[in-house]
């Protein structure tokens, strides 16, 4: 049986980077946008990416942030992977030299293999459901039966998952991984443990 891939999104806390460690997710989103209501500075990133064990992910979110600004935050931080949630051209992406993630604004786009081929060198593609040059992390949902089915690189399916529709959200669109924010959350950017273990049980369930 094929395994979900969980992605925790938006941690601004230690407390809750460790309960997602103890939960079993595979990576942990670090905000490093300033125009996010849950960005974090990158020494306070790189404090909570130190108390991740092997084989955790640190992901460092980026959103049309100038190129100095991604370059002093990576070298604070030392992600294992970048995640682009704006305008970023391939080029731009690839000059920071590490592997990275691209997201598809899902109320933009209507050819998720014609976006993903402007990126060839992308190592997955997070399908999320705001509209380009909006933020992700607003809770709202897209129809899923839109992901397209078995796709060359991995697919992320974010927007408005929690723990109440992962598994249906599983079930219809089968990504590689699920990537999670304010479904967890109590407020932007403050978890909520109780959240965090119900939706790590549902994927698991489903």
């Amino acid at each position: 049986m094929k395994r979900t891939r969980i992605k925790f999104c938006g941690l601004t806390r230690l407390d809750d980077v460790r309960m997602a460690v103890e939960l079993g997710v595979d990576a942990i989103g670090f905000v490093l946008t300033r125009k996010s209501r849950r960005h974090v500075e990158p020494a306070q990133a790189r404090a909570l990416r130190e108390a991740l064990p092997p084989f955790v992910s640190a992901v460092a979110l980026f959103m049309d942030d100038d190129a100095q600004w991604i370059e002093q935050a990576v070298a604070i931080v030392q992600p294992d992977l970048l995640q682009f949630h704006g305008a970023e051209t391939a080029a731009f992406a690839e000059r920071c030299a590490r592997p990275y993630l691209k997201a598809v604004p899902m109320a933009s786009v209507a050819d998720v293999a014609a976006f993903a081929a402007a990126h060839p060198q992308a190592r997955g593609f997070l399908l999320d459901s705001h509209a380009a040059g909006a933020a992700g992390g607003s809770g709202e949902a897209f129809d899923w039966t839109r992901v397209p089915r078995d796709f060359a690189r991995p697919l992320l399916l974010a927007g408005g998952l929690d723990a109440g529709n992962v598994a249906q959200a599983i079930a219809t669109a089968q990504p590689y991984a699920v990537d999670v924010s304010s479904g967890i959350e109590s407020a932007p950017g403050i978890k909520d443990a109780a959240k965090m273990r119900a939706f790590v049980a549902a994927v698991r369930g489903a």
